[in-house]
């Protein structure tokens, strides 16, 4: 996939250039089955994608459970190594690093968890979660640097001497993005950060995120099932499927043409108030079986529930075609909805 024709056009509305990239990124898991003889196959839960994100923006990762989203975003930050392929950080690729410019990239490259209970240790205060990124400081510097992170985040002074199981959900969320921040990073991953939450506190931890981009010139990879957070989050929108990338577009572009089948089905099913012109003939259900990730065939993914394929779908896999407007989409079959009402 080659993205180079648009990325002088996205870099001047978000930010000076690519921060993170992807070159044709697979990872595949080992599965051995069987009681005597192991036989053993891959699971691909990645597999050739690539893609760019810039300097201040916000990309949205969406795809359903299993389109290998936290996987990638795994991948992004190093927490697991890739099987093919390179994330490149400042054009450099980051598994290529030597053990002390691992340590810098990691306190460049920060993750929030969707959990915010597990990803906490529940022994130890927030005092000393928090205070696990600003080593190296003077007691009265590290307890300034505390209180100003608990302040950044909405979270009250004598929370430092309390444990995780004494906050609510989005306290704790909010603890895990002071976390993130205590190492002052440029790029933050936020994996379904507010999918445990309460929708009351949704908005609230949203709007924090929102606010600590602007102030502290963050680049986002957001990851969510959720269409409407997404839109209301991300600049651009990634949209995945068994672990390849089948449509990748600014936000206002996909929501108002998605070309893909499966974007189409998605956004069919997202409830907005008013009603939405994807919903006015109703939503798209697909039907057919969803293809198991292990030894995929050589075609694509999407065949076996695509409403529209070709024969072409059963024998090659697409590749992401600029379709103009910095939209790019997999699919040999493509064509916006309105179209496909008049046939």
């Amino acid at each position: 996939m080659v993205l180079d024709a648009s990325r002088a056009k996205v870099a001047t509305v978000v930010g000076s250039g690519p921060l993170i990239e992807t070159r044709k990124v697979t990872k595949l898991f080992l599965v051995k089955a069987g009681w005597i003889a192991k036989q053993q196959s891959w699971l691909s839960a990645v597999e050739d994608v690539s893609l760019s994100v810039y300097r201040g923006e916000t990309l949205g990762l969406v795809g359903e459970s299993g389109s290998g989203k936290s996987t990638l975003a795994r991948l992004l930050v190093h927490l697991i190594e890739p099987t093919h392929g390179e994330v490149r950080y400042n054009g450099r690729n980051i598994f290529g690093f030597s053990g002390g410019e691992r340590r810098r990239f990691r306190r460049q490259a920060q993750i929030v968890f969707q959990d915010p209970y597990s990803s906490l240790n529940p022994r130890h205060t927030v005092e000393t979660i928090i205070g696990e990124g600003i080593q190296g400081l003077g007691r009265r510097q590290k307890a300034n640097r505390l209180a100003e992170l608990l302040d950044l985040v909405g979270l009250a002074p004598d929370a430092r001497e309390r444990y995780p199981h004494e906050f609510s959900g989005g306290q704790r969320q909010r603890i895990g993005i002071a976390r993130a921040l205590a190492v002052n990073p440029e790029f933050l991953v936020l994996d379904e950060p507010v999918s445990a939450l309460d929708v009351s506190v949704q908005s609230k931890i949203l709007n924090l995120l929102r606010d600590l981009k602007k102030a502290l010139n963050l680049t986002y990879v957001f990851i969510s099932h959720d269409l409407s957070v997404v839109r209301h989050m991300a600049d651009r929108v990634a949209v995945m499927y068994l672990g390849q990338l089948v449509e990748l577009g600014s936000t206002p572009e996909l929501f108002a043409n998605p070309l893909h089948p499966y974007t189409q089905a998605l956004l069919s099913a997202m409830p907005v108030l008013g009603g939405h012109p994807l919903q006015s003939d109703g939503r798209i259900l697909l039907s057919g079986e969803i293809p198991s990730a292990i030894d995929i065939p050589r075609r694509c993914r999407f065949a076996t529930r695509c409403f529209r394929p070709v024969e072409k779908s059963w024998k090659e896999v697409p590749s992401l075609e600029d379709v103009g407007r910095n939209h790019y989409v997999a699919c040999f079959n493509y064509a916006p909805l309105d179209r496909l009402r008049q046939r």
